[in-house]
């Protein structure tokens, strides 16, 4: 008690904050790409080059037509899902890479990748192109997604653990709002060239990670897996107050690890045993039930969604200008609370306020329902946005951070790696899912999609009321003690 006492009185310094906003600005390149590409779908010039008949179901006033099916096409949804399929398969294989190689290494690999799909997409000249541009993006934000928590995670003191780790979706958030921004000036430039520029943007923040991850040491664990026990004293002196600090969690570091390291079972086959169940389903359950929450229809469809229930492209694009703030603003407050008031209370009250939106949105569609073909009522678009912020908002101050902190966290340092990548494939198996049929579901299902979302929510809202155990300010190497005190995962460890 006195050891996780001592942990946690340790200071943050100036160093690791910064190493962190480092590893952190990963996120900005898969905020950025996420949202641009929502908007992009908007221009006319870029649909006129690659989906031709989407663009004359935006132009056709024909009032029969299902205004909830404008969208509805497998091809342009897959320039969507790509990226993420990609993503799910280089997470797979950055489990195994970042243990071989660092998390330094991996997070330069990931922005390599991604400014080689990026330049693919645009210069784009068909839409071949421009898918195989989207599946090097992919694979760059696969590596940057596995590679970026655990790096946070690792080199941040317990006590702080959260806060800062909450800097990978702050970024995130950052890229979303930048890509909505630009979208919205793209639109109203007088070249047929918006969309390129807007797509070309995304370079920036993967050039930003590339030379600044360059800078920044690996981790202290990584390094005494790969028996560099100096180069992990060094980095520990750096981000770590007093050399007596970095002493003493550099032996506990090394103590911890030594018989992991006379186990040379692979991580994949090793996370499937008995004791670490606890942490490999709820790893697995909290990955795959964010993008249940339906984010996907706000942070990937904004516009579109915008778009379908009536209002114009200029004003969907704003729109989705204004759910990015309210979802940046959020994730500042979770920095706050996060290490204050812990996980399970921001999981439980974020899952809430996402039931609600969801509910109330479906409401709204379904009163105006009957009168759709005659154009939905502006004062209704303005409701379903405002209940998209509070998505948004709930998203943003809890399931959005907490995605990526809690599996990095409760994973013991023999599978993180591997855990890591299991949560990020998850999370982008079901993100691809949902984001190559979202638009169908849109269309078939109308305002019954809300519900579903809502259902989902309700669901995953009590798995985590009931099986997550309260982390907050637990040291990484007295995570196990978690497990061995709650009800459930006792009885599942004893059994």
């Amino acid at each position: 008690m006195e050891e996780n006492e001592e942990v946690e009185k340790t200071p943050l310094t100036d160093t690791v904050v910064y190493i962190c906003i480092i590893a952190g600005s990963a996120g900005l390149m898969y905020g950025y790409d996420t949202a641009v590409s929502g908007g992009v779908m908007m221009m006319k010039p870029f649909l006129k080059k690659f989906f031709p008949a989407i663009l004359l179901k935006m132009i056709d006033n024909d009032m029969k037509q299902d205004q909830y099916c404008r969208f509805n096409s497998h091809r342009l949804t897959a320039f969507i899902s790509s990226m993420f399929i990609a993503g799910l398969i280089s997470s797979l294989l950055a489990g195994r890479v970042t243990s071989l190689i660092g998390r330094k290494l991996s997070l330069i690999t990931s922005g390599i990748l991604f400014l080689t799909g990026n330049g693919l997409e645009v210069f784009a000249q068909n839409l071949a192109m421009l898918i195989a541009g989207r599946l090097f993006v992919g694979f760059g934000v696969g590596f940057a997604n596995q590679a970026a928590p655990v790096y946070i995670t690792e080199m941040a003191p317990s006590k702080w653990r959260g806060t800062l780790n909450t800097a990978f979706q702050f970024f995130v958030c950052c890229g979303s709002v930048l890509a909505s921004i630009i979208n919205f000036g793209a639109s109203h430039s007088n070249t047929n060239l918006g969309w390129r520029l807007a797509l070309g943007y995304a370079s920036l923040p993967a050039t930003l990670l590339i030379i600044g991850a360059i800078f920044i040491p690996d981790t202290p664990s990584s390094l005494i897996q790969r028996d560099k026990l100096d180069e992990a004293l060094t980095t520990l002196s750096r981000v770590r107050s007093t050399k007596a600090e970095a002493e003493a969690e550099l032996k506990d570091l090394v103590s911890s690890t030594e018989a992991i390291k006379l186990n040379t079972q692979n991580p994949y086959l090793k996370i499937l045993e008995l004791r670490y169940r606890p942490q490999l389903i709820l790893t697995v359950a909290i990955a795959g039930f964010q993008q249940l929450t339906g984010v996907g229809m706000v942070a990937l469809y904004a516009p579109v969604v915008m778009r379908t229930i009536g209002m114009g492209t200029e004003e969907s694009l704003l729109a989705a200008v204004v759910i990015g703030f309210v979802n940046l603003v959020s994730v500042l407050m979770s920095t706050c609370m996060v290490d204050k008031i812990g996980r399970r209370f921001l999981f439980i009250g974020g899952g809430i306020q996402i039931i609600f939106s969801q509910v109330f949105i479906a409401c709204t569609l379904a009163i105006q329902s009957q009168i759709v073909i005659e154009g939905f009522p502006k004062n209704y678009g303005v409701v379903v946005l405002v209940l998209m912020c509070l998505i948004s908002s709930a998203f943003g101050w809890s399931w959005g951070p907490l995605t990526w902190l809690v599996p990095s966290e409760i994973l013991p340092i023999e599978v993180r790696a591997a855990g890591t990548g299991i949560s990020v494939a998850t999370n982008l198996l079901i993100t691809f899912i949902l984001a190559q049929l979202s638009m169908a579901m849109l269309c078939y299902m109308k305002f019954g999609l809300f519900l579903f979302y809502g259902a989902t929510t309700l669901l995953m809202t009590m798995v985590i009321g009931v099986f997550l155990p309260e982390t907050k300010g637990v040291p990484l190497e007295s995570m196990e003690s978690v497990w061995n005190e709650h009800w459930f995962w006792k009885w599942v460890l004893s059994s």
